[in-house]
């Protein structure tokens, strides 16, 4: 196995963030990690992948072992911080993997940086146009007539964000476990020392609410959302972008894959990952590995 480091650096905004760092040959892929995750979540990738690749996975701001010294409010800030950190290291001429959280984030930072990387995977990703949030009906359904459009409505919110939020301040391991063997892990589960890992890793956020409020408010396509109108900066994106999506997927739709695939146009293609969830790396990592890397080559 290639040796993996961890390595911390400090931004010119003040946040320090935590990545690991695997040696590899001349290509370079940075990987960023989903909600609820950080880096510690790409360990199956980074023991696996082909050695050819050098590969460095970041904690972002509020997640693992980085800083959260100012809140966030939006996706665009969390690129921000993708710009500074490549700035920091030096690292340029790279492809980037964004893993659902990490795919907004990672489709912000290439239309807001071009230059920087030269070519896109998205893994399970949430959509150009956003991941909604919404309010709560009486039987306690989400109505989705009715869009969550305030941080402070989103740190309220009675199904998702603050039973979450309360698991996270009592070190809540079971409901934590119970909500991905119901949504994540539905095939395959991590291995039980693993996934102890895992649940240590996912008590280390602390911006749960602020990143689902900003994935409610992220609208990069050129249409109307239910909320927001979007900026059209998805068609900015100007390198090949493939869009990876689990058949058995929970939480990401094959809707939301399709407005990626829309609003990003040409430069963008689609495969679906057969008889895998929300967790490839877990539920098939030789099969995610082999159009990964097809792709990249």
């Amino acid at each position: 196995m290639r040796q993996i480091q961890l390595k911390h650096v400090k931004l010119p905004n003040g946040e320090t963030i935590a990545y690991r760092e695997r040696e590899g040959g001349e290509q370079k892929v940075l990987l960023v990690h989903g909600n609820m995750n950080s880096s510690k979540h790409w360990d199956v990738v980074l023991e696996k992948m082909d050695p050819n690749y050098k590969l460095y996975a970041m904690d972002m701001r509020g997640f693992g072992l980085s800083s959260y010294h100012t809140p966030i409010s939006s996706i665009k800030e969390l690129a921000e911080d993708i710009k500074h950190f490549a700035d920091e290291i030096g690292l340029r001429d790279f492809s980037i993997v964004g893993w659902s959280l990490g795919g907004p984030v990672c489709m912000q930072f290439a239309a807001d940086y071009p230059g920087y990387c030269k070519k896109m995977i998205l893994l399970a990703p949430g959509s150009t146009r956003g991941y909604p949030i919404y309010e709560t009906n009486e039987s306690g359904q989400p109505d989705p007539t009715r869009r969550i459009s305030t941080l402070e409505q989103t740190k309220n919110d009675p199904s998702k964000v603050v039973p979450t939020e309360q698991a996270y301040a009592s070190e809540n391991r079971g409901f934590l476990k119970m909500v991905y063997n119901a949504v994540i892990y539905t095939k395959n589960k991590p291995e039980p020392e693993r996934y102890e890992e895992y649940i240590d890793d996912m008590l280390t956020q602390r911006n749960y609410a602020e990143t689902v409020h900003a994935l409610n408010t992220f609208n990069i396509s050129g249409k109307f959302n239910g909320l927001i109108k979007g900026n059209g900066q998805a068609r900015q994106i100007g390198i090949p972008v493939l869009v990876l999506l689990g058949d058995r997927d929970l939480v990401i739709s094959k809707q939301m894959a399709e407005e990626i695939i829309e609003d990003i146009g040409e430069n963008a293609s689609f495969v679906e990952l057969g008889d895998c969830g929300h967790s490839p790396p877990i539920d098939d990592i030789d099969q995610l590995l082999c159009v990964m890397s097809e792709f990249l080559n």
